[in-house]
């Protein structure tokens, strides 16, 4: 019998200042000012055609992303999130966060999100280098950065995080660790840090530029992750550390599989249906200008995960925490039997890719230097 777990709900924002070579998101620059009213109001029509699948759950997190969120006003996300909270409940120590380039940024802006009901930022820094930055097509500069970073510390939020890359274009070892070392600098709570990967139908993919070499790569990582620990952060997930207890609430429930509501332009949703015993996957209309059309459903794509494919997508999300793995788990979330799992597991087990005990699967250090293989054994035919 699949089990409910705890549901999320991700709101998707589509506009941005100007769209970066890399990103292959939903995002649109933008032409003329933000239709704000309108787009809120279809953002809580969407979310009244969903409340079906919420079951009876209460919030457990809520992500704004993009795009750029913080291109809207604190009154218009304050609107927002009154009308999500009138919708369906908040759970305890219940998790808002909103993402923020701090080219957007002035003083006083986070305040007002703040006020409006966020409790936490993601700022989307990149780098400190002006040449990295241009080269990334992103809008601010390092001082914008720092002061944003500033901002988010002061204002009394629960939590931000720090967005950096690594493996930019012609970045050296020391180059990299410098972004590092003046992100720690500004004691974030948590940190993303994750390598630049070059996405298919983006500027970067029709022109590549020039990557350093996979030994500078390796080096960066090991240096970098060190100097993260030395520093007192922990490694929870593939490309997040954090303070202990600063774990991001909403990308822990992506990964151990939850639910999540998505309502937005091209937003997605996963959602389990145990009275149908399967799970769903939902997409809404992907442009703006269709998405705020005027009484519409904003449903564009929904559709069962297949059966063969769920131990992959289980574990697709699961192994990218480094926190060891409930056995009762899988079959609870997936609704399929644990007896499905014993090929790919004894030859995991036998590549030492992952330990085992009575009660857990833990991921060693060897199964997160070779993640993909360990993926690969749960592909079925």
């Amino acid at each position: 019998m699949l089990h409910l777990p705890p549901l999320s709900l991700y709101v998707h924002i589509p506009w941005c200042v100007q769209k970066c070579p890399y990103c292959d998101f939903n995002s649109h620059p933008l032409k003329e000012a933000i239709p704000e009213q309108a787009y809120i109001s279809a953002l809580l029509e969407d979310l009244r055609q969903d409340l079906h699948l919420a079951q009876g759950r209460p919030l457990h997190s809520i992500f704004i992303g993009g795009g750029t969120p913080s291109l809207m006003s604190p009154e218009a996300i304050k609107r927002l999130l009154d009308g999500i909270k009138a919708l369906i409940p908040f759970a305890d120590a219940m998790e808002i966060t909103l993402e923020a380039n701090p080219g957007t940024v002035e003083a006083g802006r986070f305040a007002g999100f703040k006020a409006a009901g966020v409790n936490r930022i993601s700022i989307g820094i990149q780098s400190f280098q002006p040449e990295k930055l241009a080269r990334l097509g992103r809008i601010h500069d390092p001082e914008q950065a720092r002061f944003a970073a500033q901002e988010a510390a002061t204002v009394g939020l629960n939590s931000f995080n720090i967005d950096l890359m690594h493996g930019l274009p012609e970045q050296s070892l020391s180059d990299a660790l410098s972004d590092l070392e003046q992100a720690i600098a500004l004691s974030p709570p948590h940190l993303s840090w994750y390598q630049l990967t070059i996405e298919p139908n983006t500027p970067f993919a029709s022109r590549p530029p020039a990557l350093p070499e996979d030994e500078t790569l390796a080096d960066i990582y090991e240096q970098g992750h060190a100097l993260l620990l030395a520093n007192g952060y922990l490694q929870y997930e593939v490309s997040a550390y954090a303070k202990p207890g600063f774990e991001a609430r909403h990308n822990l429930n992506y990964w151990r599989f939850g639910d999540y509501l998505g309502i937005g332009c091209g937003a997605h949703g996963k959602i389990t249906l145990p009275l149908e015993g399967k799970l769903v996957r939902t997409v809404k209309v992907k442009h703006p200008k269709g998405y705020l059309e005027a009484n519409r459903p904003y449903l564009d794509q929904y559709w069962p995960i297949a059966t063969q494919d769920l131990s992959l997508e289980y574990f697709m999300n699961r192994l990218r925490l480094f926190e060891a793995i409930p056995k009762q788990e899988f079959p609870q979330l997936t609704g399929q039997s644990a007896s499905l799992l014993e090929t790919p597991l004894t030859e995991a087990l036998r590549l030492e890719l992952l330990d085992e005990t009575d009660t857990h699967w833990q991921v060693t250090p060897l199964g997160r230097r070779f993640l993909n293989r360990l993926l690969d054994l749960f592909i079925t035919d």
